[in-house]
């Protein structure tokens, strides 16, 4: 999942001996790199699905259910295994979301069985179930008090630059190369990461069983945290109908040679989307929800018209890009302030939701294409969208000023 949760309560506090320092780069880099193998591991397939199906022989619609089971694997372990290994250390825990990775990788790269390969996929999740728990946490606590924020900032670079760099280069390399190796280098790629971890990120102790947490279903009872975690189901089940899908709508348009640029453009307006967004979140989380929704709308009504023009789907694709460039930050945190003390519960329901609408996504999507064909997935992108707009447009859970 493209999000994240945090620790229970008090875990945020800064190791000892922090203050009075600066930020550990080095450590902090490597989490941000476990954030870009989680991310680009859940979104890789979306890049090579034609090929990932021709060579496992089953249908495109069937191969896109790889997204859909790590996202379901990732939906129903993250709240388990953070209950079950919150007194684990925490370099213990990560370096085993990490191994749990490059085995799945291996897997998937060598696997020539359809249900193998969706084993594997399972398992990643799992693994990105286990590091999301832990991630967000981990980078406030390596952090002085007065810099964790930043911190946070520098880990999580890893969510755009997999959408930016690391999903188009891997259809690059998947369409040259294979798909095979993409995956492989990815296994490279987590188990030089480990060595990594092992060797420069400082560890941190666990937490006793049940400190600090908050029963999630409570949080439902909150104003405004049941309206953010219906926007988040219904925003994140759209967008991933139809990126999900992208090379075989690509595909469709004559334009599956293009994927690789293609998202290329979806990752760099992702990018201006997240630094605009950064910018200004704090006094227009409304609006910018709002334009957020409204710009991957426009962009889905474009992709919807029939037209022969390359120019106006790499227009559309740059505009959905600006628009769900920001949306994890500003879902993230619309929660976390609609949560208030429960904030920690709240981001654990919304991890949740998130990858069930992943899975949903990838399930949805692949019924359209089979039935309606490709056209259908830009439509059910915009009918989606509009209560998402209202719900938003409403205000509860989006506030419309600055925060006091």
């Amino acid at each position: 999942m493209s999000t994240h949760t945090t620790e229970p309560t008090g875990s945020s506090e800064p190791a000892e001996g922090a203050e009075g320092r600066g930020l550990p780069l080095a450590a902090l880099l490597a989490l941000a790199t476990a954030v870009f193998v989680t991310s680009l591991t859940e979104t890789l397939p979306a890049g090579v699905l034609p090929a990932m199906s021709a060579d496992l022989g089953v249908g495109e619609s069937a191969m896109g259910q790889s997204v859909t089971v790590y996202a379901i694997g990732t939906a129903l372990t993250a709240i388990p295994l953070s209950a079950a290994t919150s007194g684990w250390r925490r370099k213990r825990l990560l370096l085993t979301a990490m191994a749990g990775f490059a085995a799945a990788n291996t897997v998937t790269a060598v696997s020539t069985d359809y249900s193998l390969t969706m084993a594997a996929r399972f398992v990643a999740g799992v693994a990105a179930g286990l590091a999301w728990a832990l991630l967000a946490g981990y980078a406030r606590r390596l952090a002085p008090a007065h810099l964790q924020g930043r911190a946070m900032a520098i880990v999580m670079t890893g969510i755009p630059v997999a959408l930016s760099l690391g999903v188009p280069a891997g259809t690059f390399l998947g369409e040259v190369l294979g798909w095979r190796v993409t995956f492989t280098l990815m296994t490279v790629l987590a188990v030089a990461l480990l060595g990594w971890i092992a060797a420069g990120v400082p560890d941190q102790p666990g937490q006793g069983r049940g400190a600090g947490r908050v029963p999630t279903l409570r949080v439902l009872t909150i104003p405004g945290v049941t309206s953010v975690l219906f926007v988040t189901l219904v925003f994140v089940l759209a967008h991933t109908i139809l990126y999900t899908y992208i090379a075989t709508f690509l595909d469709g348009l004559g334009m599956g040679g293009s994927t690789d640029l293609v998202l290329l453009v979806f990752g760099v307006a992702s990018l201006a989307g997240i630094w605009f967004v950064g910018a200004r979140i704090d006094r227009r989380l409304r609006a910018l929800t709002l334009a957020s929704a409204l710009l991957v709308a426009v962009a889905a009504s474009l992709l919807a018209v029939p037209a022969d023009s390359p120019a106006l789907v790499y227009a559309a694709v740059a505009l959905w890009g600006l628009g769900w460039g920001g949306a994890p930050t500003l879902l993230q945190t619309a929660v976390t302030d609609a949560g208030g003390d429960s904030a920690d519960a709240a981001q654990a329901a919304l991890v949740t939701l998130w990858n069930a609408a992943m899975a949903g996504g990838g399930v949805a999507g692949g019924v359209l294409f089979d039935h309606l064909g490709t056209g259908s997935l830009p439509w059910s992108v915009l009918l989606l969208l509009v209560p998402v707009v209202v719900v938003v447009a409403r205000g509860h859970g989006f506030p419309a000023g600055a925060k006091r």
